[in-house]
């Protein structure tokens, strides 16, 4: 399998959790799925190659230039990407949860979601804007 191949394979593993998120917040295989199984399985992949091929092509995480050099690698560069899609998708469910527990409604949920799906900090930035105009206040 190519860098390439495993991409479009990581992409469409999270559109399950995703969706689910969207149009089924509230079940426990939707947590499981979106919270837990899919971003380990993601950590497991990324684990995996930074393991393989860290260091095989130089560069590094001291600088802007090192970090260019080290994603001129194909893998590492799809091991960037799995840290997107793994945090994120973790992220996008705890919004989820954590509105659910504050009786926020999903409708408020659902742009977020796809913010965060798309835009990972700005969705989680909308969630709390969100969240402190309902509930008065930031997670603590």
């Amino acid at each position: 399998m190519t860098a390439a191949q495993a991409f479009s394979l990581a992409n469409l593993a999270v559109v399950p959790g995703w969706l689910m998120l969207l149009f089924l917040p509230r079940r426990r295989e939707t947590r499981m799925l979106a919270a837990y199984v899919l971003p380990s399985v993601l950590g497991v992949a990324y684990l995996l190659i930074m393991v393989r091929e860290y260091g095989t092509s130089g560069g590094g995480f001291g600088s802007l230039e090192q970090v260019a050099q080290l994603f001129q690698n194909p893998w590492l560069l799809l091991a960037g990407w799995l840290h997107y899609l793994a945090f994120d998708l973790f992220i996008g469910a705890w919004q989820v949860r954590d509105a659910a527990r504050l009786s926020i409604p999903h409708a408020y949920v659902v742009p977020c979601l796809f913010l965060t799906f798309l835009a990972g900090p700005i969705g989680l930035f909308v969630y709390f804007m969100i969240r402190a105009m309902i509930v008065r206040r930031l997670p603590s």
